[in-house]
């Protein structure tokens, strides 16, 4: 129950941080911000600092999984990348790709470094 509603609430602030960096750009600078930012929030929180503030399962799981999970979205990298194919625009989709799957792994790495310094502070 709580992830669900702590899902509801990602997806609404994912919504509302589309709608307020607009869709005018060529790049889909929205979903990517909103993903590199989930991607850093969940390894810094994957490093153990919710497990360190907080010792309720459940309450860890609505944070990372439902939070997180759908205030970030693969469907959508997806569908935009198949936009930008389909309008043309090949070499923009896959700097898309390129650099959402590598800015994810380097601002994971980050997150992940970030919540270690933290835990063992």
């Amino acid at each position: 129950m709580l992830v669900g509603i702590a899902g509801m609430f990602g997806a609404i602030l994912r919504t509302a941080i589309g709608q307020w960096m607009g869709e005018g750009s060529h790049f889909p600078i929205a979903t990517f911000t909103v993903n590199m930012l989930a991607t850093w929030l969940l390894c810094f929180f994957a490093a153990g600092v919710l497990q360190k503030i907080i010792h309720n399962q459940q309450i860890i799981d609505a944070v990372t999984v439902g939070f997180l999970g759908a205030f970030s979205t693969f469907s959508a990298l997806s569908m935009e990348t198949v936009l930008l194919v389909e309008s043309g625009r090949i070499v923009l989709a896959i700097l898309y790709v390129g650099f959402s799957l590598v800015g994810g792994i380097m601002i994971g790495l980050f997150g992940f470094y970030c919540g270690r310094k933290l835990v063992a502070a």
